[in-house]
């Protein structure tokens, strides 16, 4: 499956206008084949936004899903997130998955929020692994942090996730972690690993780019650079299947040595 990633920061506080973006982008990515486009991490409102996170976070089902989901459905493209969620009086940093005939088909909370920025903004997801079914392909969600923790990364692997898609607000100095750990985690769980990163300056922050599709055998697909861009790269069955054939990380674990590890 062709895979979009859009690595841009939109215009953080306007939803209006990153939904706007993210027209513009399932247009582009429809034209060149893709069959799902991924936006970063908070996309949809803005990451660096302070209080006006619990004033623009809505429900899963809200109209900023419906809006996307008619963007989806026009365009002929699968679409994967980035927003803040409300239920109720909590709010979580979740990604969202609707199939290109408008369907929610997947809906993530981060578990692993990063800082005293996000502790302060939301509350943590317990569910580690969501997939739906898209396109002959298993597809996960998680998001940024989450998948620098190799556990929850392995739990999609036993779970049969095929394509990891990571929305992210990866941030300077870590760029070591798309450049580096994305490819690795692909390898060592035989997965592809969608990383779709913010880019430039955002409040106290500045995002990196980088945004990357990495196969099961470790070797970046596409590579983006510092600045906002669409890239594309396809995520192949066929080469997954004959990776996961080869490589025996799976095979030869020996789940009854790790009880420490929990």
């Amino acid at each position: 499956m062709r895979t979009a990633l859009l690595q841009s920061s939109g215009r953080p506080g306007s939803v209006v206008e990153n939904l706007k973006v993210l027209d513009e982008a399932a247009g582009r990515a429809a034209a060149a084949g893709a069959g799902l486009v991924a936006a970063p991490e908070m996309f949809l409102t803005g990451y660096a936004i302070g209080d006006d996170i619990a004033r623009l976070a809505e429900p899963a089902d809200g109209d900023s899903a419906d809006a996307i989901a008619e963007i989806a459905t026009r365009h002929g493209v699968a679409v994967a997130y980035g927003y803040p969620e409300r239920e109720g009086e909590t709010v979580h940093n979740s990604a969202q998955l609707i199939s290109a005939d408008g369907t929610r088909l997947a809906n993530y909370r981060k578990t692993h929020l990063f800082g005293c920025f996000e502790r302060d903004h939301f509350t943590p997801g317990v569910q580690p692994v969501v997939q739906a079914e898209l396109n002959g392909l298993r597809v996960g969600l998680m998001i940024c942090y989450d998948v620098e923790f190799p556990e929850n990364v392995r739990a999609h692997a036993l779970a049969g996730t095929d394509l990891l898609v990571v929305p992210t607000a990866q941030m300077h100095p870590f760029q070591f972690v798309a450049e580096s750990v994305v490819p690795v985690r692909a390898f060592e769980n035989q997965m592809y690993v969608a990383y779709v990163n913010r880019v430039g300056p955002e409040g106290e922050f500045e995002f990196v780019g980088l945004s990357t599709l990495a196969g099961p055998d470790g070797i970046a697909r596409t590579r983006a650079g510092r600045g906002e861009e669409l890239v594309l790269a396809d995520a192949d069955p066929d080469f997954l299947a004959a990776s996961r054939e080869a490589n025996p990380y799976l095979k030869d674990r020996r789940p009854g040595l790790y009880g420490s590890l929990v």
